[in-house]
Formats: C-alpha cells, structure tokens, sequence
C-alpha cells in the first residue's frame, strides 16, 4: 500500500524524539513551532487511506471515500472534520441538533466492565424533558471487533427504548485509520505498554470528538466508569447561561482526569486534530491543558458542586486499582442556585482581578475589595424583573475569616431608572440584616409583592478589614428556562 503523507507527518514527529527533555511540557511548544514551520512545506499535509470497508459502515463524507486530506497551514483554525468512515453499531443521528453530547469511549478491561453502569446513570438521573436535549454517543474504540459486538448486543437490549428514541448511538472507528501505535516515544520514561494504552486513547477520542462535532450546541467528555449527579443537564444549563458573553474553551465539573469536561462543539474539529497530532506526547488530560492555555483560557474554570463521580475500582490500564474520587460531587446537586443574568456593579475599591462577577459565579473564586466605608454597596442589576424565591450571602473565606461584611444590610429594589452611574433601582425594601458576615432569607416572593430588579448589598458601618464577598445566590420561583435564552451577567 502506498505510503500516504500523514505516515510521513508521524514520522517527522517521531525523529524528534532527540530533541525531548526530561519535561514534556517546554518540549510540546518546540514542536508546535516546528510543525509550523515544516507546514510551510507541506503542501498536502494529512491524508488517510480508507482500505476495504465493513458491512454496516456509513460514512460521514461519503464523495470522499478513499482517503482523508487536510493541511497544517493553519493550526488555530481547524474548522475541517476528519474523514472517517465510522460503523454505526446502534442507533442513527437524529436530523435536530440536541442542547448536549455527553462522549464515551471504552476499550475491553481486564478487570470489571462500568459502561452499562455509566450509561443507566446518565439516563436515571435525566428527567423525561432533560432527555429530549440529550443524546449519549458510545465509541467502543477496542480492535477486538467479537467483544466490540457482544458488548453492543447487551447495550441494545438494556437501552433498546433510548436507542429507537435517539438518545444513544454507539460507533467505532476501524483500526486502519488508527496512527502507528509502535515504537513510540516513551515520554516521562513510561514502560512501552503504558505508552501505547495512553496514545491510542487519545487517538480514540479524538475520533469521538470529531463524530460529535455537529451533533449539539455543546459536548460533554465522560469516561466510561462514572456516576452522575440527579438532574446534572439542568445544574449544567445554569452554569452555561451565567457564563454567556465572557469567553471559555473548557468548563469542569469535576476535578478527575477527563471526566466532566464540557467544550463547545465548534471546538471539536480542533481538539481532535490538536489530540491526532500529539497523540504520543503525553496523557489526554494533559494535552487539554495545553490545548486551553492555546485558546487562551488560562485559568482553570471548574463548579462545585461536582456533577460527575468516578465509580471504577479497576483501571482499563491493566486492571490496576484506581480508587480515586471527587470529594466535592454531590449527588443530589438540586439546590444550585439559578442566578439569572445581571449586570454587577460596586463602589468598593476592587482588589487587583478580584472584580464583581466573580462573586456572582458558580466557580470557586470571589470578589475582594478594599475597606468599605459607612454607604458603600454591592448592586447587582437584573436583566429582566424576576420572582426570586430565596437569597443567599456568603461572605469571607476559611483562611481570610475577618474579611466579612461585619454590618451590612440586604435590600431588593424596582423601578429602574437612568442616572449618571447608570441604571439604578429608585425604591428598595430592606429584606434583613448581615449576621457574622452571611445572610439568607428564604420565601422572598411571599414577602415582596414586585418583581424584583434590583439585590443590593449596603454596608451600615466603615470597617478596617477588607471585604470578601464569596457567593452570591439566587433562586428564581419561575423555571429558570424562561431565562436561559437571556443574556449574560456583565460587569458595569
């Protein structure tokens, strides 16, 4: 068989291996650069042969049923998808595109099996409608094609009613469109075999990815020993709306390996070719750092609770015990705040990047400002007048527990009106007192006859010790989908 040039771009990578220090991550920047500049040479610069097909095989692009080619010239910009000729084990893609994607892929272990396990709690932790904007796609990427079938057949029966319904599809990709999995670099001084188990997952998601790609707004990674939190797409949603208008290329949900990890599906085709082509470097987990710090999100963005919990007892690498476990997930995550799209805005000095939104968010981070004075105030400004059942403010950390509001009030306002700061509320209503720097208050639209526009927080008294404002939560009585299409919080 010819020797087609992505054969050649795999061995490019792998004479580099000379050039390789004890740590991977300065090396893994070199050879971007290098890439880039051997693109410049390239002409054609990715290309798989298809070979002979299976039965039951669909291709995603089938005018193109030979062979796959694309060019490095533009490593941001990977729009393409890869052409790969999947097989589609059960179920068909649905014509509507779904809210999310939650991504599996799962190879035969030595010891246990959790990917029934993770499939039923995907689907017994969704509610019927929470279902409707879901659909699960399983990548059994094991090249023994007999446990492959086996393992389907259980699937379909278990899962029949979710696989008619186009909530599940499972598919593989052929070995043949696999890189070469030998005489790879043994990075980290890693043993072959744990070389090779690491580089074909990352090959193997990166064909799971790219299979996503135009499937849902947004695509969730799991791994296939995972339990899931009691409505997890709802908490999810919630999440997503405050964070519409700022920029994000990954947001985690659980602090283990690849698991919880939601991207938006414009990003796959890059996170898939950026996975085909460092996939010998490192661990999967690992190059997604890099792959976000080169999106230029460089803080982690990670909500508690989490949503997502590791199950497995016995790794897929060996069999070897993998008891690890998320301490912050919760399993029945049910009273994550709705905290409906705001404006911020304060008259506290700020601290340095410590700014407003940050109290108002699910991630673990807070606003910080510098001593208020007798009148200072927190306001946060509702897009839309809004029923709030419950208020909740927190503020100081454990390691900072003088930094609270030591007197301060809570107020609720409407009527909003332009002044020369902007938009502010002209009539408040006091709903309660600050107690040891944290206040909630509980049925507030029993006690409010408006719709409220306005929270604001106003200290009563100056006070020496800075002020930490930790969370911000509000719980709307009206289903938070009447505001998921609203715009984002934003800091005036």
């Amino acid at each position: 068989m010819t020797v087609t040039i992505m054969r050649l771009v795999w061995k490019s990578l792998d004479k580099m291996r000379y050039f390789r220090k004890r740590s991977t991550i300065p090396f893994l920047g070199v050879l971007i650069t290098c890439l880039l500049f051997f693109n410049l040479y390239m002409e054609d610069g990715y290309m798989m042969e298809a070979g002979k097909r299976p039965l039951r095989e669909t291709s995603m692009h089938p005018s193109n049923t030979e062979r796959y080619v694309h060019t490095f010239r533009d490593l941001t910009n990977f729009s393409g998808t890869i052409n790969v000729t999947y097989r589609y084990l059960a179920g068909t893609p649905l014509p509507r595109k779904k809210y999310l994607t939650i991504g599996l892929s799962s190879v035969k272990r030595k010891r246990g099996n959790y990917l029934m396990e993770t499939i039923k709690s995907i689907f017994d932790q969704s509610s019927y409608d929470e279902l409707k904007e879901i659909v699960v796609v399983v990548h059994l990427a094991d090249f023994d094609l007999a446990w492959c079938e086996n393992l389907v057949q259980d699937i379909s029966r278990k899962f029949a009613h979710h696989i008619i319904a186009g909530h599940l599809l499972v598919i593989h990709a052929p070995e043949e469109y696999y890189p070469s999995l030998d005489g790879l670099k043994r990075n980290y001084n890693d043993p072959e075999d744990r070389v090779r188990f690491r580089s074909k997952q990352n090959v193997d998601y990166a064909f799971l990815l790219n299979f996503c790609t135009n499937l849902s707004d947004f695509y969730m990674m799991l791994e296939d020993d995972v339990r899931c939190s009691r409505n997890f797409l709802t908490s999810l949603k919630k999440v997503v709306t405050s964070r519409e208008g700022s920029y994000w290329v990954m947001l985690e949900f659980s602090k283990l390996g690849y698991i919880g990890k939601l991207y938006h599906s414009r990003d796959l085709p890059r996170l898939a070719h950026f996975l085909l082509m460092f996939y010998q470097e490192m661990p999967c987990d690992w190059l997604l750092i890099h792959f976000r710090d080169l999106l230029a999100q460089k803080d982690v963005i990670r909500f508690k609770p989490s949503l997502f919990q590791h199950m497995g007892y016995y790794s897929s690498y060996k069999g070897a015990e993998n008891k690890l476990k998320d301490d912050d997930f919760e399993e029945d995550s049910i009273d994550i705040p709705d905290n409906p799209p705001a404006s911020l805005h304060t008259n506290i000095h700020v601290f340095e990047n410590y700014d407003a939104t940050k109290a108002y968010s699910s991630v673990d981070e807070y606003f910080w400002g510098k001593h208020p004075s007798t009148g200072d105030f927190f306001v946060i400004i509702l897009h839309e007048p809004t029923q709030i059942s419950k208020i909740k403010i927190v503020t100081g950390t454990d390691d900072r527990q003088n930094d609270i509001l030591h007197h301060g009030a809570l107020e609720v306002g409407e009527k909003l009106v332009g002044t020369k700061r902007g938009r502010q509320c002209s009539t408040y209503i006091t709903l309660g007192e600050f107690k040891y720097g944290n206040i909630e208050v509980q049925d507030v639209d029993h006690k409010i006859a408006f719709d409220i526009e306005c929270v604001r927080i106003v200290a009563t008294a100056s006070q020496k010790e800075w002020l930490i404002i930790r969370t911000i939560s509000l719980w709307t009585a009206q289903p938070p989908s009447q505001w998921y299409t609203e715009g984002p919080y934003r800091l005036d």
